[in-house]
Parts: C-alpha cells; sequence; structure tokens
C-alpha cells in the first residue's frame, strides 16, 4: 500500500483546479474584490460600493450596490470571455468609460435601473476576449478614478 508523506496528496487529483483557483484569487485581488463563484475555466467576483447612500421614491435603496466582474470559458490559449457590471454615480461615468475604452475594453450598455434615484446611478456593461489578468488590471485602472 502506497502512503504519501504528504497527508493531503492524492493521485488522483487535478492540479488544474488548483491553478484556477490561484488565477480566480488573483483576479480578485488585482481589482480590490471578492471571489464569489470559482470553478475551472470561470470565475466571478463583486466589490461592494455601499458607501452610496442612494434612495428611491424617498426610501433608502437597502441591497446592496456593487459592481461585478467576472471571466468565464478560458480557452487553452489563456483567453477568456471577461464581463462586468458596475453602479456608477453619474459623475463617474464619463472618467471610468474613458479608462475602458483607452484600454479597449467594450463598453456594452450604459443605463439606469431605477426612477427617482438619489443620487442617480447609471449602470455600465463591459466586455472583452483576452487573458483574464491582463482585463483586471485594466478594469483596475478604469475603478481607479472612482471613489470606492
Amino acid at each position: 500500500m502506497y502512503t504519501p508523506s504528504d497527508q493531503f496528496f492524492c493521485p488522483y487529483a487535478r492540479t488544474d483546479v488548483n491553478a484556477a483557483t490561484n488565477m480566480c484569487s488573483q483576479f480578485a485581488r488585482i481589482l480590490g474584490a471578492k471571489v464569489t463563484e470559482s470553478k475551472p475555466n470561470s470565475c466571478s467576483t463583486e466589490i461592494s460600493r455601499d458607501s452610496l447612500k442612494v434612495t428611491i421614491m424617498g426610501k433608502p435603496l437597502t441591497t446592496v450596490t456593487k459592481a461585478e466582474f467576472s471571466y468565464q470559458a478560458l480557452d487553452s490559449s489563456g483567453r477568456a470571455l471577461n464581463v462586468g457590471e458596475i453602479a456608477l454615480l453619474q459623475e463617474e461615468v464619463n472618467r471610468f468609460i474613458t479608462v475602458l475604452r483607452r484600454n479597449r475594453i467594450d463598453v456594452t450598455a450604459i443605463h439606469n435601473h431605477w426612477l427617482f434615484d438619489t443620487p442617480k446611478l447609471i449602470y455600465v456593461h463591459l466586455q472583452s476576449i483576452e487573458p483574464p489578468l491582463q482585463f483586471a488590471r485594466k478594469v483596475a485602472e478604469a475603478l481607479s478614478v472612482l471613489r470606492i
């Protein structure tokens, strides 16, 4: 009977799972986010924007205001579909998307979710096909113009 010196060793374990988890952790760390889901070839993260005190029709918005960034369909060349959605203050939109566009990240939607919200929130969706850590660095640059 084989007994490895490392009690956690499993000869059937897939090493790529550890690599995927490590990439997801790096992705989140670069963004200043927390991992919400990590699977082989995909990762989801979020950043809270709870500091934004928003009311809708005079009532406090108590659900989490956040940014979500993820990658999925990571291929053998290291490229993935990278997507994101973020709640921005109206005055943050132009600065944020200027950095995204300069970094060749597609801005796919800019819209509101609510009527009669104060301050006015605008939601921006973005996407790219590239290595996830490259995407994360570009988005982190765009996030640096916000007050998060």
